[in-house]
């Protein structure tokens, strides 16, 4: 049995694990078991009474507010468990790397109840939060000062809504390092952990305790109530107008595909153990999404459906060397966020700021 719960028991193998991401796409080799982090002069976290849990039993659903913003989203309590994960060889456009199944013992964790969405996003990416403040000359608070430390994008060189939607609509079109580096600067924002899924995660919190190829069953005739994809639409759409899984969670099949932490490995699941519940991503290709997007068929917007980040995502980026904040042809691709309830079990270095952004 692999549990992500017993991450934090880690040895060297894990630890050397972090430092090597650290090697990789620009970032500085500071990874560590997170129980080594300092946080005795970190600023007090932005109080939301719902948030607050100790155990289990505790946990309830709360809207997360950025500061200094009037932006909003609200995060659903997954309660801890154990599921089968990958499919059945006898499963409907099964792919050989959704096996071998095997059982995940899986803690506790909140989730976004719908994609981060651009309004989220922009605020991180477009630094709206910083322009806020100069323009009403308000003084920085100490979590703006940390939240202002993490690196941000370098300006896109399109609209990478495409003219889809804004308002609303899931941000899409980041590389796997964005995503990350969001949650980053979210944590820092707010004083709570925020990351990326593991596989595993978001597998669990997807199929909500079924065990069939959809968390609503095998049919895909129900995907018209729960999904958007290449059925029922052309372009994205608003976050949580279709029906919510089990759990209260919209837009895990379809709508726009979702970034994991994990680096994509076809044979995979006949690895995962206790000491390697999840493989942490080392570099920007392949790296697990899961859900499948708008553009998808039936059978890739199944629980079990795996794919991953190719080179090909990046074909109209015209910048030499590419861009390691977008993903320019991947317009069904987004994330959402976790947070597991035993705080930070995941220290990713650092990620250093390029001469361009500097700038």
């Amino acid at each position: 049995m692999v549990s992500l719960g017993r991450f934090k028991g880690m040895g060297q193998a894990v630890l050397a694990g972090l430092v090597l991401v650290g090697l990789c796409w620009g970032t500085r080799p500071q990874g560590r078991i997170a129980e080594a982090q300092d946080v005795s002069v970190a600023p007090p976290v932005i109080p939301i009474p719902e948030a607050e849990a100790k155990t289990p039993a505790e946990m309830k659903a709360y809207t997360e507010k950025i500061t200094g913003t009037e932006v909003t989203f609200d995060m659903v309590p997954i309660p801890g468990g154990e599921f089968v994960m990958g499919s059945a060889e006898s499963e409907v456009g099964r792919n050989p790397d959704e096996g071998p199944q095997h059982t995940m013992k899986i803690a506790p964790f909140w989730m976004g109840r719908c994609e981060v969405t651009w309004d989220e996003y922009d605020v991180w990416s477009f630094s709206l939060d910083v322009k806020r403040r100069e323009t009403l000359k308000l003084d920085s608070t100490a979590r703006d000062q940390l939240s202002d430390a993490v690196t941000r994008p370098t300006k896109p060189y399109t609209d990478m809504t495409f003219r889809m939607g804004h308002d609303g609509f899931p941000a899409i079109c980041m590389t796997g390092l964005a995503a990350r580096v969001y949650c980053e600067w979210l944590t820092a924002k707010t004083g709570r952990y925020y990351r990326l899924p593991t596989e595993a995660e978001w597998e669990y919190a997807c199929r909500a305790g079924t065990t069939t190829a959809y968390s609503f069953g095998d049919d895909p005739a129900g995907l018209e109530e729960h999904s958007w994809f290449i059925d029922n639409c052309e372009k994205y759409q608003k976050v949580g107008k279709k029906k919510p899984n089990p759990w209260g969670l919209h837009d895990m099949h379809g709508n726009v595909a979702e970034w994991c932490v994990d680096q994509y490995d076809e044979e995979g699941y006949a690895k995962h153990s206790p000491e390697t519940p999840f493989f942490l991503a080392t570099k920007e290709y392949p790296q697990v999404v899961r859900g499948g997007g708008w553009d998808g068929t039936a059978e890739m917007l199944r629980s079990a459906g795996r794919d991953f980040s190719k080179p090909e995502w990046k074909v109209q980026d015209p910048q030499l060397p590419k861009s390691r904040w977008y993903h320019t042809d991947a317009r069904w691709v987004g994330f959402r966020v976790v947070r597991p309830l035993g705080g930070e079990d995941i220290k990713f270095p650092q990620v250093e700021k390029s001469v361009t952004e500097k700038k």
